[in-house]
């Protein structure tokens, strides 16, 4: 199973469990340390994985954080967990003040549901107060599965995680800026706008009514960029269905055609009407197109100017010559020589094209 598989599935798990689980004890058991094996760590390895991690602060002797993880006999990752249905918001302050008297360089707070990863972006060797990374296990998306991907111990690089964290922080922040905005536009965010279309001063009363409008606006906005992306998904569907109906018809046709078997019989029946319409037109305009039922002898290759069809795979022949009205009518032939017997309404099936 693969990583991401693998987290997808703990998930799950988590959001079926989560109302049985009565203690933190039971929430590590049950959520956090099947958490960390998914990262490939040991949790019954003590070199690796260290629970109840031993951190002095200051004149706090014997302070213990619930596990360490440690990479070449040094403590890189601490992780603090809580109950299940607890708040985090409550706790980063302690995850905080154990991250600053250890030498791990990120710091995980979680209640096996929510996990929040902090690192020191801001300044060195003191815990950022906002994560870099967050997400809900039972909600996680590809974009964060990828993300908490980099911290699988057969891929963990602190240095390229630092690399990429303040990015990811900063981009986190503007997205939930971004969102409160559009929600909630504030005074600031509504007068920007404003300005750029109202012609006078922008006063209170003129505020109020473009916070309504510029709200409105942007729901608007998202909306028809929603559907034209729909429009674009369904356009693209329509042409991959339009593209796949066209490669199952010309399989269609090639199959259908490698079914047809032009016989020496055929080929000898379009001489004789060739040698017959050659009185009228040149013998280059004449051209035949074998057919499964039917032998078809046309003028200028063209199936609207259909001269004639033969029928000559049964033990019953016909000659089936078109009149004036396009219809078709047959004429019960023992052998191809009697083709020589309806010249004249061949050559007039001829006339009625030329």
């Amino acid at each position: 199973m693969d990583f991401k598989d693998l987290i997808k599935q703990l998930g799950e798990r988590v959001h079926k469990l989560k109302d049985q689980i009565s203690t933190e004890e039971a929430t590590k058991n049950a959520f956090i340390m099947p958490f960390l094996n998914s990262l490939g760590y040991d949790v019954f390895n003590p070199v690796e994985v260290v629970p109840e991690f031993v951190t002095d602060i200051g004149t706090k002797k014997g302070e213990k954080i619930d596990y360490a993880i440690f990479k070449d006999g040094i403590p890189t990752i601490l992780v603090e967990c809580k109950h299940w249905n607890q708040n985090l918001n409550l706790h980063d302050n302690q995850l905080l003040r154990y991250f600053h008297v250890s030498k791990a360089k990120f710091g995980i707070l979680t209640n096996g549901i929510t996990y929040k990863f902090y690192s020191d972006l801001v300044e060195p060797n003191k815990m950022d107060e906002k994560p870099f990374l967050e997400f809900n296990i039972s909600e996680i998306k590809d974009v964060q599965i990828e993300e908490l991907k980099k911290f699988h111990k057969s891929y963990f690089d602190a240095e390229s995680i630092i690399n990429s964290a303040s990015e990811l922080k900063y981009t986190n922040e503007l997205k939930h800026l971004i969102q409160n905005e559009f929600n909630s536009p504030s005074p600031d965010f509504v007068r920007f706008f404003a300005k750029q279309v109202y012609p006078s001063v922008v006063t209170a009363k003129v505020l109020d009514q473009f916070t309504n409008l510029t709200k409105k606006s942007i729901q608007q906005y998202i909306s028809d960029l929603i559907t034209e992306r729909l429009k674009t998904a369904l356009d693209q569907e329509d042409e991959k269905s339009k593209l796949n109906n066209e490669a199952e018809t010309i399989q269609e046709i090639e199959a259908s055609e490698s079914k047809i078997i032009t016989t020496e019989e055929e080929i000898e029946a379009f001489m004789i009407v060739k040698s017959i319409i050659r009185q009228k037109v040149e013998p280059q305009r004449i051209h035949y197109r074998d057919a499964q039922s039917y032998f078809a002898i046309l003028l200028d290759d063209n199936n609207r100017k259909s001269i004639c069809r033969l029928y000559l795979h049964s033990n019953r022949k016909y000659i089936g010559i078109i009149d004036d009205q396009k219809k078709e009518i047959k004429y019960e032939i023992s052998n191809i020589d009697n083709i020589y017997e309806y010249s004249n309404q061949i050559l007039s099936s001829l006339g009625n094209l030329i």
